[in-house]
């Protein structure tokens, strides 16, 4: 399955970007469709400050799920 990256979803980093400070894992919310394939992503802290706002490439993100999906 293709990972589909839509305006707002909730996304993981895939790959650390250390010139970013940023790790695998980190979670962050798609902001803005910039080009096909290319996503404006936020990061934020638990009290909702923006720590970071770059463009990745979807292979750079795993969308992120909350509930069960049924085929």
């Amino acid at each position: 399955m293709k990972n589909k990256v839509k305006l707002f979803d909730v996304v993981a980093l895939k790959q650390e970007l250390p010139e970013k400070d940023l790790l695998p894992g980190q979670v962050s919310t798609v902001v803005e469709v910039l080009v096909p394939d290319v996503f404006e992503v936020e990061f934020t802290d638990n009290d909702g400050r923006a720590y970071a706002e770059l463009a990745l490439r979807v292979e750079q993100l795993l969308v992120l799920h909350f509930e069960p999906s049924f085929a």
